[in-house]
């Protein structure tokens, strides 16, 4: 992979899994994403709550207006600081959602939905994963997308999706105002190119039309292929993603059956030799992009997030990363507790009370002698993480087995744990510097 000319390359990535109950150990719903953006760009977390509005409503996204619904979830997600739109994030009704950049030959033009909006949207008014994506498939007809996706510079783009629920998941990939949908079978993964093809199990009305009338497909084929007509690989290579797609099919692959919310954490972290980075290999090697990603400019992991989507009974758990997963903690959160005020703080400028800012100091000392000190950050909060995790599973027992909601309980553990963390992070970091 070359990328001798890093101005004219894309400034983001992000890779999703997804496993249903037949490949996890525990018979449940997991879904994970990395959200990877320029490697500066603070990515706090959010929570909105559930909401009733008149039927004249209208809701602001990040550049237009449209009509609001009468009532929207509660949601717990991650949010780049300047955006109103989430990269991923779970609701109240067992939902999970995340977005990925996709190149395709239809340029966006304009101000209208980007990627961010439609995961938010989605998340407020899917209350299955099959209405989420019906959410996001109508308002792509519908509006189109258009507008950058960065604060510093004019890159707009369309989007893939996961959207995932206690049973059932489904991949959706865009291009403008038409869309390909295929569910997923037991296990699937996304990142930055369209791979469905002629497996699609749904397209938008005007989808094949449109790619006949552009000279990209041919009339007369047995199924339209959907990624050989609409997919662009004129200025973005296909290394770009290639490896990163090719090694989340692998690890489902080889874990399918026995997949856990720690297989899809280590998933994260993955360098291709191991759970650290190490900056091993060169730009034009193909793993130098890996699915933790230290690739400035063209992007940079800032968050990440595990979610376990259980039975009903149990609480939903949202385990979030903030920062480079290699370096830091995933810590076990609730959409139905309260989240801790500390973890929503951080803006433009590195501040001392944003715990993400506090994750990218570390990361900028770890790097400056990635060979000696990122293992042991690792072994620092492998500890912690585990400690938490199983924590949070104990809790999450007895809050099913007493029939009750939780909320009080899951809002204390979670500030315990978020407390747990900062506290870990300056000594971990004072362990760097010394």
């Amino acid at each position: 992979m070359s990328v001798s000319s890093p101005a004219i390359m894309p400034r983001v990535s992000c890779d999703s899994l997804v496993a249903l109950p037949s490949a996890t150990a525990r018979g449940t719903v997991l879904y994970a994403k990395n959200s990877d953006r320029p490697a500066r760009e603070c990515q706090p977390l959010a929570q909105f709550p559930a909401a009733r509005y008149p039927n004249d409503a209208t809701v602001r996204c990040q550049y237009i207006e449209i009509p609001q619904v009468e009532r929207t979830l509660r949601v717990l997600g991650s949010r780049p600081f300047w955006l109103w739109g989430l990269e991923h994030g779970v609701n109240e009704a067992g939902v999970a959602a995340g977005n990925h950049t996709v190149f395709t030959r239809d340029k966006p033009e304009g101000h209208k939905l980007i990627g961010m909006d439609l995961v938010r949207l989605a998340l407020e008014r899917g209350a299955t994963a099959r209405l989420a994506a019906d959410v996001i498939c109508e308002l792509v007809e519908r509006y189109g997308q258009g507008g950058s996706g960065h604060r510093d510079a004019d890159f707009p783009y369309h989007s893939s999706f996961v959207v995932a629920d206690r049973a059932e998941a489904f991949l959706i990939e865009t291009s403008d105002r038409n869309w390909a949908l295929r569910r997923v079978d037991a296990v699937g993964s996304a990142t930055n190119h369209v791979t469905i093809g002629t497996d699609w199990d749904a397209l938008s009305g005007d989808a094949v039309a449109h790619a006949q009338d552009a000279g990209w497909s041919t009339a007369g084929a047995d199924r339209f292929d959907f990624a050989a007509a609409y997919r662009d690989m004129s200025w973005v290579p296909p290394t770009f993603s290639s490896g990163r797609y090719r090694r989340t099919c692998e690890i489902l692959a080889e874990t399918r059956g026995e997949i856990t919310e720690a297989t899809l954490r280590r998933a994260l972290r993955d360098h291709y030799d191991g759970p650290v980075h190490l900056g091993l290999y060169p730009p034009e090697d193909e793993r130098y992009l890996s699915l933790c990603m230290h690739a400035d400019p063209i992007g940079s992991t800032t968050a990440g997030a595990v979610v376990e989507i259980p039975t009903a009974e149990r609480p939903i758990r949202f385990a979030a990363c903030l920062g480079a997963p290699c370096v830091g903690v995933f810590i076990p959160l609730y959409v139905a507790g309260d989240l801790p005020a500390a973890l929503a703080r951080g803006g433009l400028d590195d501040s001392p009370d944003s715990p993400w800012w506090g994750f990218r100091r570390l990361l900028d000392a770890v790097e400056q002698d990635p060979q000696r000190l990122a293992q042991l950050v690792r072994l620092e909060w492998a500890r912690d993480e585990e400690q938490m995790m199983e924590a949070a599973t104990a809790l999450e027992e007895r809050i099913a087995t007493s029939g009750q909601s939780g909320e009080s309980q899951l809002s204390e553990f979670m500030a315990r744990c978020t407390s747990t963390v900062l506290d870990r992070l300056d000594q971990i970091s004072a362990i760097v510097r010394a």
